[in-house]
């Protein structure tokens, strides 16, 4: 296992900055959308498409390349800006989130966005399409390997079980699930409205491989994403642990910052804030 260069460490952490960046502007813009969410997953989505995918923006739909399947689609405004950055589409694409005519949903759709490669928007159907990916994958001689992105209040879903299931019967180990463990959901704390915990102990009676991890924490993910990779009899979960609206100090770990868009007032002090983070 190897870790990361400090030029590496540095391009992620400069790529996790500019999505939470755009992801503020976006939802201001669009006065809708999901920040809190996003924010918590953006240092997964940005060390994914800076360091860990094999993709190329330019050929999107290349037979061998590796899938990202965000399973928790009201983060889409994260996975947007992660796409843009890696060159798939212009930026100024971004600031016409949730517009009448333009391509960015409020949700992914896969056949109007370049890099997305899963619609999703229903709680827990992306993670059994995932599923479904990774199966063919495995099929195919491990031609590819397979990321879903899963939030914590989303295992609430028993659908996820079923796949959970089906995955570790057929030990697909060309899956990863990576869990964005924040704690809150629209509703509040996920452990009041319908607790999933625990989480690692659940998947590893579906015959998972398990590694828990600081979601923020760059090198540690990169050394779980190896892990997985290199895990050949079972699937992998990445349990992540994460703070909802990372990065703006009001908004973190804050249920309302779930779903509503900042005021104009709030993008300013917030944009401050997210500019001067390290």
């Amino acid at each position: 296992m190897t870790e990361l260069t400090v030029e590496q460490q540095q391009q992620v952490k400069a790529a996790a900055k500019q999505i939470r960046k755009d992801v503020l502007r976006m939802v201001t813009k669009a006065n809708s959308g999901h920040p809190g969410g996003s924010f918590s997953c953006a240092d997964l989505l940005a060390l994914l498409y800076e360091v860990e995918l094999h993709v190329d923006p330019r050929v999107p739909q290349l037979a061998n390349r590796d899938r990202v399947v965000l399973s928790k689609g009201h983060a889409a405004p994260a996975l947007y800006a992660a796409l843009a950055h890696k060159g798939y589409f212009p930026r100024e694409e971004l600031w016409k989130l949730r517009k009448i005519d333009a391509m960015l949903q409020g949700h992914p759709d896969m056949k109007h966005t370049p890099g997305v490669d899963m619609t999703t928007g229903s709680l827990g159907q992306g993670f059994s399409a995932a599923c479904g990916m990774a199966l063919a994958a495995q099929s195919d001689q491990d031609a590819f390997h397979v990321f879903a992105v899963l939030g914590d209040g989303e295992l609430q879903e028993g659908q996820v079980w079923e796949a959970a299931m089906f995955a570790g019967h057929y030990r697909l180990h060309t899956l990863t699930a990576c869990i964005d463990n924040n704690g809150l959901q629209i509703d509040g704390n996920v452990t009041d409205v319908m607790s999933p915990l625990p989480i690692a102990d659940k998947f590893r009676a579906f015959n998972w491989h398990v590694i828990e991890a600081d979601g923020h924490d760059i090198q540690a993910l990169h050394a779980a994403i190896q892990e997985a990779r290199a895990e050949k009899s079972a699937p992998t979960a990445i349990v992540m642990k994460t703070i909802k609206g990372k990065g703006v100090r009001e908004m973190e770990n804050q249920a309302g910052w779930h779903g509503k868009a900042p005021s104009a007032e709030q993008y300013t002090m917030f944009a401050a804030e997210l500019e001067g983070e390290d």
